[in-house]
């Protein structure tokens, strides 16, 4: 299950924020401190799922933006890794002023390019 989806930029700046479980205004400003610097601190080699405190990070950077998608232990990594992958193609489709250059490196990796 979902509890929350953040976008955040290279800054650290938190663009969009959503909650699907009730969590106090100053409890997610800590919360969204703490993800958004384990995210940003990792290489681009590391893996893109973090073992948080009592649930996972799943995370995706497209040039300076990061997606990152926090969820219960059970939840399928791979499957909200390929919804994050999915939701950024539907704001590329919905978005027509939304640049996404599409570079495809092998044939099942896609990067995206945000403007």
């Amino acid at each position: 299950m979902i509890k929350f989806f953040l976008m955040v930029n290279k800054q650290g700046q938190t663009r969009l924020s959503k909650y699907y479980e009730h969590v106090e205004i100053n409890k997610r400003t800590l919360l969204e401190t703490e993800v958004i610097k384990s995210c940003l601190s990792r290489s681009s080699e590391q893996c893109s799922f973090i073992e948080f405190k009592d649930f996972k990070l799943i995370y995706r950077q497209y040039a300076a933006l990061f997606i990152v998608v926090g969820v219960n232990d059970t939840e399928n990594e791979m499957a909200i890794y390929e919804f994050i992958h999915n939701f950024v193609e539907v704001l590329d489709e919905y978005f027509s002023r939304v640049n996404f250059e599409t570079q495809f490196t092998c044939p099942d990796t896609h990067a995206f390019n945000v403007y």
